[in-house]
């Protein structure tokens, strides 16, 4: 078989030299491609198909602009936003960005974290980590002012007990008794102390 086809390559070449036999090769691939490949009725009725083809057999031609509808780009920069709460920024990109979110205003000991990540550049675990414990520590200064505003929070519920216990009964029992080994093994530690 091997011995035939190299027969007929050389065949090939010694009546074209100018190719090598490189455009029959390719005459022979996409004849094979269109020989096996499905209908065209099949694949119209594949969403989406024919989004590359030719920009007249587009089905959203007629809907398309040249140039797009939003021409009316503003120049420059946008309006920055008035700045009514602390921001803080990369080191490696001093300034703030034109709009950003107010919604929740840094407070207490994580914004603290956070100042100090952002002293540091991005580059460095440290910043990323301390991005990472001031989050831990919102989430617990969020329970104390829910605590300070008279709303006792529904930790259980938050955390997906409910869902936990129902889905996913083995997991929570193996949470539940890592818990309370590291929470008994740190109470007999504080008593060995005392203790001594």
């Amino acid at each position: 078989m091997d011995t035939e086809i190299a027969r007929r390559f050389l065949a090939e070449q010694r009546r074209h030299p100018h190719h090598h036999g490189h455009v029959d090769y390719e005459r022979q691939l996409d004849y094979d491609l269109n020989r096996h490949s499905p209908p065209i009725e099949t694949l119209r009725a594949i969403p989406g198909w024919g989004s590359d083809l030719d920009k007249k057999n587009r089905p959203a031609v007629p809907m398309e602009r040249t140039p797009p509808r939003f021409i009316h780009v503003p120049e420059g920069q946008p309006v920055q936003q008035a700045q009514t709460v602390e921001v803080f920024c990369s080191p490696e990109r001093p300034g703030i960005t034109p709009i950003f979110g107010t919604a929740q205003p840094p407070k207490w000991l994580s914004s603290a974290i956070r100042r100090l990540a952002y002293k540091l550049p991005e580059n460095d675990l440290r910043h990323w980590l301390m991005l990472i414990a001031a989050d831990r520590v919102n989430m617990v200064e969020g329970i104390v002012d829910d605590l300070a505003h008279g709303h006792v929070p529904n930790v259980l519920g938050e955390m997906g007990i409910r869902s936990e216990l129902r889905y996913n009964p083995a997991g929570l029992v193996r949470k539940a008794l890592i818990t309370t080994a590291v929470v008994g093994g740190i109470m007999a530690l504080r008593k060995r102390r005392r203790g001594y």
